[in-house]
């Protein structure tokens, strides 16, 4: 399937990505500025991943970095110039035939919407990852298991001041870790285009189909709020109550913190960006990769950067079955980094694979 989009689409998938990036995957403002950009300098266009031949070449748009930072900076020109710097890496006679997005978020949902509408290259209906998650390798397919695979990232951001841009290659761990320390001294954001992949590769290892659902989620949201949300995820609301206690700081290009309620289950969420832990009267409701997401009192989506103490919140938890989700959400080890931030053990068991 191909088809243009749209801006009913723009709309619905800052919304349906902001309930998907479970607290993160960037803010609202922000994706609905670059998405609506995009439909204004061209005309991006989404296509199915079975419009492409499985050896064709794709590569992941993405954002690195802590959305609550104090100066994060990202412009137009910054998602180009990466991928620029992507394309010249590329193995002789081979080109990138669509782009794909890392996640689903408010601003991670329209990763290459820009840079197609700019290039003419498609939009895939695919994500490395159906919901947001906090590190880069998680967002990366799996590339981290193939022992042949280079990885290669392009990335640039900052205020001139403190503008960064560059490419790396080399294992896909030390390259993130890299990226990762770009974006903090760009300021706490860069924008990202790396590890190209054949598409076959990108489906069978990714989230095909994410961005039609979180345009779905979304549409859903806009016609029936909250509780049509949690009807499509087969979700509940699990909380409400009044922010009392909220911390969080950066921690190598991350935010890292809590958020406490005031409701008689003495609601506590913590996060890395996105909401990691739920637990009432002590005890652990739900962990990642279920979504945990906030909405405020009149049932707008609340991202982790946002939420400020005072303020009335709903709280509501999906199961991990009902997204569509990559194979590194089950990979224990990737998990290890969130857990000692946390001081908490929370990844799901070797066998837990979907």
């Amino acid at each position: 399937m191909k088809r243009k989009l749209t801006p009913d689409d723009v709309r619905a998938a800052i919304w349906g990505g902001a309930i998907l990036g479970g607290g993160g995957g960037g803010l609202i403002a922000a994706g609905e500025r670059a998405a609506t950009l995009a439909l204004q300098v061209g005309t991006p266009q989404l296509w199915s991943v079975d419009e492409f031949e499985p050896s064709a070449l794709t590569a992941t748009m993405a954002l690195v970095g802590a959305p609550a930072a104090p100066d994060p900076h990202v412009q137009p020109a910054h998602l180009l110039r990466t991928l620029e710097l992507l394309r010249r890496e590329l193995p002789p006679g081979r080109k990138l035939v669509g782009l794909h997005a890392n996640e689903n978020g408010a601003e991670t949902t329209v990763n290459g919407w820009f840079h197609a509408a700019m290039s003419g290259l498609p939009v895939i209906d695919l994500a490395c990852n159906g919901r947001a998650h906090p590190s880069s390798v998680m967002g990366a397919l799996g590339l981290h298991t193939e022992p042949d695979y280079l990885s290669v990232q392009a990335y640039a951001g900052g205020e001139p001041q403190r503008y960064v841009e560059g490419v790396v290659s080399g294992r896909l761990e030390r390259t993130s870790a890299v990226v990762r320390r770009a974006s903090v001294e760009a300021g706490g954001l860069v924008a990202v285009a790396r590890n190209p992949v054949e598409v076959g590769y990108a489906q069978r290892h990714g989230a095909p189909g994410a961005i039609s659902h979180a345009i779905a989620l979304g549409q859903a949201w806009l016609d029936g709020g909250v509780d049509a949300v949690a009807r499509s995820l087969e979700g509940r609301i699990v909380a409400e109550g009044t922010v009392r206690g909220y911390r969080c700081e950066q921690q190598e290009g991350l935010d890292v913190g809590v958020v406490e309620l005031d409701d008689a289950s003495r609601t506590v969420l913590r996060f890395i960006n996105e909401y990691m832990l739920l637990e009432q009267q002590g005890r652990r409701v739900a962990r990642f990769p279920d979504l945990v997401m906030t909405f405020s009192d009149e049932g707008r989506p609340v991202v982790s950067a946002h939420v400020r103490e005072g303020a009335r919140l709903r709280v509501l938890v999906a199961p991990r079955a009902r997204l569509l989700l990559s194979r590194t959400m089950f990979m224990p080890e990737l998990y290890r980094p969130l857990e000692q931030s946390l001081g908490e053990a929370f990844a799901p068991a070797e066998d837990a694979i979907a």
